[in-house]
């Protein structure tokens, strides 16, 4: 399979899951797909994107070794959205490293404090944030503060996720 082609041939569901089957299948093309991810053109960079979320939800071990260079690739000037959204959703659902959980707090209390980030980016954002905290439980004011900062003008997408993760933080 020529994954770039792949990738261009079609944006779906089923087109991602035979992406993903098939580096499953075939772990040496993990490279091609992370450096696609990494250094492709805006459109290559969000279909793959997908592909990696769903990839590492499956078989976490295999992108494990790209977390820290997925969150520094998160601090890239105009990245699109739909990279944002789908890398900082994986990083959610995740366990990160230890090493991994001053930069990664940091890029999502960032990117939640942020007026121009989409609604869905910053709501896995306060996820991500949630997680760390859970394990650094000196920084549950901090991010206390910020969603109630923004509750107010917030989504109702994010002031259910806001009403959640209040709770949450108030149980640690």
């Amino acid at each position: 399979m020529d994954i770039r082609k792949q990738l261009l041939s079609d944006h779906s569901k089923s087109n991602t899951d035979e992406i993903v089957f098939h580096i499953m299948e075939n772990p040496e093309r993990l490279i091609e797909l992370m450096d696609l991810f990494f250094n492709g053109d805006s459109l290559i960079k969000q279909r793959s994107a997908w592909v990696i979320g769903d990839l590492g939800r499956a078989e976490p071990q295999l992108i494990a070794p790209f977390h820290a260079q997925m969150i520094a690739h998160l601090k890239t000037p105009k990245i699109h959205d739909a990279v944002k959204r789908n890398t900082i959703r994986y990083l959610s659902e995740i366990e990160l490293a230890e090493d991994l959980w001053g930069e990664a707090y940091d890029l999502a209390f960032k990117t939640l404090s942020s007026n121009n980030e989409k609604v869905a980016i910053k709501v896995f954002s306060m996820t991500l944030a949630l997680n760390i905290v859970k394990k650094i439980p000196e920084l549950k004011e901090e991010l206390r503060y910020i969603i109630e900062e923004q509750m107010p003008f917030g989504t109702s997408g994010f002031k259910n996720r806001g009403a959640k993760t209040l709770i949450a933080l108030s149980k640690l």
